[in-house]
């Protein structure tokens, strides 16, 4: 009888072992990350939140809106965020200031500007029309305003002499400024672009993007000693980047917008669906994480035509392509 009692015993807490194990939570890592802003042209980010992609890597993602590179740059450098997703321009600032612990480029998200010229009429468009005009372009020596420059030269039109390029306006208020009255164009990101032509108030023009050609745009990157601490996790989040990239390339508009809708809750579907469509049809997203020299040297190239580069800053020392070469 004894004998009985000790093995229903046993075999109790045998079982309660492997209930427990079966129950417990995987640990996962909190990552903070600051986005230069809220934007459908990031959807390989939200892709990989919604579709449990970090999950799977054993990550959480804390996100919040740094509202502009610099200040999502200052956020990493005072350790407030783990990871930065801005213009790799933040990081060569930085590192040709001369500071030694300075953020690397380890995954690149996006391969070309993804603002839209927006005008207030819907006539044909010719880069002429820019001159006697003003433009509200952004931040001073943030990409999209560096990259606005560079096409209007590269169309014949010379900023601050033929056309105004507004640089005074925050760029989350760029929109409220001109719908306000400001400015002859505007550039804008999705889905503010499209809501601001749904709403009448203006009309989507052309692409930057399409006619800067291939730049690093906008790339995830993180302060070399934290990335040495770290290793894994961010071999981790890039594998994360990478299957939602190959994933956002592979499927329909319609599906990837129904992916990220809950990032955007006051935005329609139909909305997003257009915005995504329109990002697939430039080529906006990076096939893989990798960032290739020569987008990073025509960067380069951007940044001195606008004259906020004085020395070039070699690839090697700003951009770390090991985790993405690692991808699984």
């Amino acid at each position: 009888m004894k004998r009985s009692i000790v093995l229903v015993l046993a075999l109790a807490l045998a079982f309660g072992a492997l209930t427990g194990c079966g129950q417990k939570e995987e640990v996962k890592q909190t990552i903070r990350l600051s986005e230069v802003t809220h934007s459908v042209f990031y959807a390989p980010l939200y892709a990989a939140i919604s579709l449990g992609f970090f999950e799977e890597a054993g990550l959480e993602v804390e996100l919040s809106n740094g509202g502009g590179a610099d200040k999502v740059m200052t956020a990493v450098l005072a350790g407030q965020a783990d990871i930065g997703l801005a213009g790799p321009e933040a990081c060569i600032y930085v590192c040709a200031e001369g500071r030694e612990d300075y953020p690397q480029v380890f995954a690149q998200l996006t391969k070309r500007d993804g603002s839209f010229l927006v005008g207030r009429t819907n006539d044909p468009f010719s880069w002429e029309d820019l001159k006697g005009k003003t433009i509200i372009g952004g931040r001073k020596g943030g990409v999209p305003e560096m990259t606005l420059e560079y096409v209007m030269r590269q169309n014949g039109v010379v900023p601050q002499e033929d056309a105004v390029v507004d640089t005074s306006v925050q760029f989350n208020m760029m929109a409220g400024a001109f719908t306000g009255g400001n400015g002859d164009y505007v550039t804008l990101f999705e889905p503010t672009a499209t809501q601001v032509e749904l709403e009448g108030k203006g009309y989507v023009l052309t692409s930057i993007g399409q006619e800067s050609g291939e730049i690093p745009y906008t790339a995830f990157f993180a302060a070399q000693s934290w990335m040495e601490a770290n290793p894994e996790t961010v071999q981790a989040f890039t594998d994360a980047i990478a299957k939602a990239q190959a994933w956002c390339i592979e499927k329909e508009a319609d599906e990837v917008a129904k992916a990220i809708a809950d990032q955007f809750p006051d935005t329609d579907l139909e909305v997003l669906t257009a915005v995504c469509k329109r990002h697939q049809d430039i080529d906006a997203w990076n096939a893989t994480p990798v960032m290739k020299q020569e987008a990073f040297e025509r960067l380069e190239t951007v940044m001195e035509t606008a004259g906020e580069l004085p020395e070039r800053v070699p690839f090697e020392r700003v951009v770390d392509n090991s985790f993405a070469e690692k991808v699984k």
